[in-house]
């Protein structure tokens, strides 16, 4: 569950942070927050349809 939380608001975080080097056209930073969001959003997707949420025993 803790796990699933880290990941989510990583995934969160980039989605903002992609939004702002897009702001200041900072290609480099959009780049690493793309990769970041698909790359945690895709472990988030995964974790919930694999464990369920919240965890089931």
């Amino acid at each position: 569950m803790g796990l699933m939380i880290i990941f989510a608001l990583t995934t969160l975080l980039g989605v903002f942070g992609a939004i702002s080097s897009l702001r200041n056209k900072n290609f480099l930073g959009v780049g690493f927050a793309v990769l970041t969001f698909s790359v945690f959003g895709w472990f988030t997707v995964m974790t919930i349809l694999h464990h369920g949420y919240p965890a089931a025993h």
